[in-house]
């Protein structure tokens, strides 16, 4: 039996819409053992992203980005997320738009990506699915400061670090965020092994 005959929708509510929509969707939803039990969900939808790991094998280093992020903040963490490169689609190719996102957030030209897979980060509430990439970089590969888009709110800082300083952040709690984690762990894995 499909997933689609053991859904049944009976109504969709937008509850917030601005930078991104949240529904309220009551559901029946057929059970492994055939009884139908009604739930009500809420969707978080801010569309698609991209994500990539910039890396220097030779050097043994990554490219990250350290920014102000309020969710973090309200949930206990005072202190600016380490992260991979990241952004939102926005209906472009993803890795037509990780390479913008690379340029404006790291100030980087990217050459070749390499897309490793896509993933849904939070599917019980968030519907983005999340395209993950890597790539090289040289010193040579900058073309300006990166920082972001003052006018989305964004002050992007770039840091440089080996991997073994990468993941010792994690370790220690400095790099507590979901998607960079999984770069730096295929990372260790795959490239710098």
């Amino acid at each position: 039996m499909s997933l689609h005959e053991r859904l049944q929708i009976h109504e969709v509510r937008t509850l917030a819409e601005d930078w991104s929509v949240l529904r309220k969707t009551r559901l029946s939803f057929r059970r492994s053992d055939g009884t139908w039990q009604e739930q009500w969900r809420e969707t978080y939808d801010r569309g698609d992203g991209a994500t990539i790991l910039l890396y220097n094998r030779a050097r043994r280093t990554v490219l990250l980005t350290q920014q102000f992020r309020y969710s973090a903040y309200v949930n206990g963490h005072d202190d600016l997320m380490i992260e991979a490169p990241a952004g939102l689609l926005d209906r472009a190719a993803p890795e037509v738009r990780i390479r913008a996102e690379v340029a404006e957030e790291a100030g980087v030209r990217v050459g070749q990506v390499e897309p490793l897979f896509d993933v849904f980060m939070s599917p019980g509430s968030v519907t983005e699915r999340l395209h993950f990439f890597i790539g090289p970089y040289e010193p040579q590969d900058r073309i300006g400061p990166g920082g972001g888009c003052a006018e989305e709110g964004e002050d992007i800082g770039v840091i440089e670090m080996t991997i073994d300083a990468a993941l010792d952040a994690v370790q220690t709690g400095r790099i507590r965020d979901g998607k960079t984690i999984i770069l730096l762990q295929h990372a260790a894995l795959h490239i710098f092994a």
